[in-house]
């Protein structure tokens, strides 16, 4: 069968869809404004650091992407389509720091989960693997460091192989040498196709992992693009002051 076509009109490269896409954002909590507009837009097989002070609202961004919270206005897309409880599978995340359950072990904890996922018994022990803490396993984690709490976090968001994760300040309590594994895995996530957000304060760590970033100050995007875009001299510090300084952004 021959099909028509209109050979008048242009067919350019198909640019891909993105990973995460937020359009026109509003978050309030009373009074208090904490996300104002926000368009924000993460690209598949990047890695993507969220960058601003204390109560910027990088953690209530990722809690609307989440649907932990409900935006007064805008629109979350997962893999170019609207955000839905199904869309949801596809993000593993860690968000306002690691929770699990103290008298369980961390292979315990993480079988609570691939139960409400449907994933088999032996996905915990893969990822417990992934992070170093096969060996750990049987072990409550109440009893576990500051370190081994975030690896388990990472753990978790990891159940399933998700194409996106989320995570908000993964590196907190790693060691230097635990920093560095975690760079190298993540690093790695993303060259074979994974996405990867991750918020963090720690810019020098920034600076070696992410391809690209967002600046938010005051509930608003002041930058999003390549990372080299954004301190093209390499000082990434004093760039993210200038643009989180108080008043650098319009009321």
């Amino acid at each position: 069968m021959h099909t028509a076509r209109n050979h008048h009109q242009p067919t350019g490269p198909t640019l891909p869809t993105p990973a995460l896409s937020c359009e026109n954002i509003h978050v309030a909590f009373g009074e208090h404004s904490v996300l104002r507009g926000v368009d924000w837009q993460v690209n598949r097989g990047r890695v993507h650091a969220l960058l601003g002070r204390n109560g910027a609202g990088k953690s209530t961004l990722f809690s609307a992407i989440l649907g932990l919270i409900a935006p007064a206005a805008g629109r979350v897309e997962v893999l170019g389509a609207p955000r839905t409880a199904e869309s949801l599978r596809h993000i593993g995340a860690s968000v306002n720091g690691p929770l699990f359950y103290g008298h369980l072990s961390a292979r315990r904890n993480l079988l609570v989960h691939t139960t409400l996922l449907g994933l088999p018994d032996a996905e915990a022990d893969r990822v417990l693997a992934l992070v170093g803490l096969d060996s750990a396993g049987k072990k409550k984690a109440k009893s576990f460091s500051t370190g081994m709490k975030a690896r388990l976090a990472l753990a978790q968001a990891m159940l399933g192989s998700p194409e996106i994760l989320l995570l908000d300040e993964p590196q907190n309590g790693l060691d230097p040498q635990g920093i560095s594994d975690l760079r190298g895995f993540l690093r790695g996530w993303a060259d074979n196709g994974g996405t990867v957000v991750v918020s963090s304060h720690q810019l020098g760590e920034v600076a070696k992992l992410a391809d690209d970033a967002t600046v938010i100050a005051a509930g608003r995007v002041r930058y999003s693009g390549p990372l080299g875009e954004l301190s093209p001299a390499g000082n990434l510090e004093q760039e993210f002051l200038r643009l989180t300084q108080e008043g650098s952004c319009d009321e």
